[in-house]
């Protein structure tokens, strides 16, 4: 499966952004999709993943409360819906998949990445 990370951008503390991630290709997605982010100098965190037979969500701490992970009816792409940003947000963040728990080395297939910088 190949996926294709969107919606990064500059915001200011206190914004919102979306973020999507396309899957296209096979294998086709069996057991979930997630969210990771990589600040400057710090290990890849992860930030929140979706159960793909049955939507159920996970969220890491750090996120929770202003954070929505969804999939559209089709099953093609994920979203990451970020709110109330906070400037230690900034970080790239990546759509992986194709697990539903909090550990990247559960994740085989990754995308690009896309760069949220959020400005005090």
């Amino acid at each position: 499966v190949q996926l294709q990370a969107s919606g990064g951008g500059l915001v200011q503390a206190g914004g919102s952004l979306r973020l999507s991630c396309a899957a296209s290709g096979r294998p086709f997605i069996t057991y979930g999709a997630g969210w990771f982010r990589q600040a400057p100098g710090k290990e890849r965190e992860f930030v929140a993943s979706i159960d793909w037979s049955d939507g159920s969500t996970r969220y890491a701490d750090s996120v929770k409360g202003r954070v929505t992970i969804s999939r559209d009816n089709a099953k093609t792409t994920v979203y990451l819906q970020m709110n109330s940003l906070k400037p230690e947000d900034t970080a790239l963040y990546y759509c992986a998949a194709d697990s539903q728990l909090p550990s990247d080395i559960m994740y085989h297939y990754w995308g690009q990445g896309t760069l949220v910088t959020v400005s005090s």
